[in-house]
């Protein structure tokens, strides 16, 4: 995969979403506690709200506004008031540096 250099796998935090934007697309890029690295849309597809100022969950991200619920996984909206999915970005991880591709998105399953 060609992608970005957006971080160093040690600077993200664990269950906290980091935002970065690759050619001009915002992404929430998130550890979560098994040490799994991933990259969704930042954006909250209910409100526009950036869902990198929200709150993580096991293999959930919350948006702080009004609580919708997406996977991390699979970018689907767990709970309303969202009901489309955010993409999901596929993520590499060589030499310890993460890197993204803001146009390889997972296919949503």
């Amino acid at each position: 995969m060609a992608g970005t250099r957006v971080a160093s796998a040690s600077e993200l935090v664990e269950n906290q979403a980091t935002r970065v934007v690759v050619d001009g697309v915002p992404i929430a890029v998130v550890k979560d506690s098994a040490g799994d690295i991933h990259a969704i849309g930042d954006t909250c597809t209910h409100g526009e709200i950036s869902l990198s100022e929200g709150f993580i969950e096991g293999e959930t991200l919350e948006c702080w506004a009004h609580g919708s619920q997406f996977s991390l996984i699979t970018g689907k909206p767990l709970n309303l008031p969202a009901y489309e999915p955010v993409p999901v970005f596929q993520v590499e991880v060589i030499d310890g540096d993460v890197y993204i591709d803001p146009t390889a998105t997972k296919e949503i399953q």
